[in-house]
């Protein structure tokens, strides 16, 4: 009964992270069932699969209705990156459990460092778009200001529009400059590869590949990082099934109990966690991530290391 309780309540805070940062669940789902639950690491990452899975089926939805869910670049990057998650998922099965999770560790550190500097940087980018918005306009100017309900601007308007400092604005965030020439084709490449990372890691590790969707989506693709966050849920959904068929008629075994008693609090979680998304700023969002990329890899490391 207590592991079922504690499966219960850790499963609730993972599903509020995913809900609200849209990505996280896999990070904290592996090390819990490993080091707080006893489970086996190969075990771990194919029911942290099924966690992520179910708990971004529950969060989705509250996205989707706010259109923070980019369905056409969230398909195409997903498709990618179904050769990565076979790959990934086949290879995992071979790899010694403490090499897994040191892998894992490390992984976590790399990831968190730069979702610092990520969040470091939007940070400051919204103190200069907050500090602009306040200058008044001269009333004889043509200009387009674009106004946004935005914690940061506080202010109702459009979902997206063109400012006129030629930026796309999305709930007051500036997404990549609009160019009449080839605004997507230098980044196809990094599109490519990033897919196929994701699908990789995702199959490897278990985890829902979240970590490195969101910060692939803004930066490759231009996406604000609300709509980034709650497309990348699109993509662990695909890229998780593709890995859980991929181990198929491997020898890793499942505790289906403890996997779905955790991934019910997960996905209650998530329901809960979607709404405060729109409440936070996309930095806040940003900087909580990398605090907790940074808890999980250190914790990871000493308990696997030690």
């Amino acid at each position: 009964m207590e592991l079922v309780l504690l499966a219960i309540g850790v499963g609730l805070c993972v599903g509020v992270v995913v809900g609200a940062l849209g990505a996280g669940g896999g990070i904290l789902a592996v090390p819990v069932l490993v080091f707080g639950l006893g489970m086996p690491a190969h075990s771990a990452t194919a029911s942290s699969l099924i966690i992520v899975l179910i708990t971004a089926l529950a969060s989705l939805p509250h996205h989707a209705r706010n259109r923070n869910v980019d369905w056409r670049n969230g398909l195409v990057f997903a498709g990618v990156s179904v050769v990565g998650a076979v790959l990934g998922s086949r290879l995992s099965a071979l790899v010694p459990e403490h090499l897994l999770l040191t892998l894992f560790g490390a992984m976590l550190v790399a990831v968190a460092i730069a979702m610092l500097r990520r969040a470091l940087r939007t940070r400051r980018e919204e103190r200069a778009e907050a500090a602009a918005h306040g200058r008044a306009v001269d009333a004889d100017c043509a200009e387009t200001v674009a106004t946004h309900d935005d914690p940061v601007l506080d202010q109702p308007g459009p979902d997206t529009v063109e400012a006129a400092d030629g930026m796309l604005r999305h709930h007051g965030e500036p997404e990549l400059p609009t160019t009449p020439a080839r605004p997507s084709s230098p980044r196809l490449p990094l599109v490519i590869a990033a897919a196929t990372l994701t699908g990789f890691l995702t199959g490897f590790f278990g985890v829902g590949g979240g970590f490195i969707v969101v910060p692939m989506l803004v930066i490759a693709l231009g996406l604000a990082m609300r709509r980034a966050s709650g497309t990348s849920l699109l993509v662990m959904i695909i890229a998780t099934i593709t890995s859980l068929l991929a181990r198929l008629g491997t020898d890793v075994q499942i505790d289906w109990v403890t996997t779905l008693v955790f991934a019910a609090g997960s996905a209650v979680g998530g329901i809960l966690g979607g709404p405060l998304s729109s409440k936070a700023r996309p930095s806040t969002l940003a900087l909580l991530f990398s605090v907790l990329l940074g808890g999980v890899a250190a914790v990871t490391l000493v308990q696997t290391l030690l």
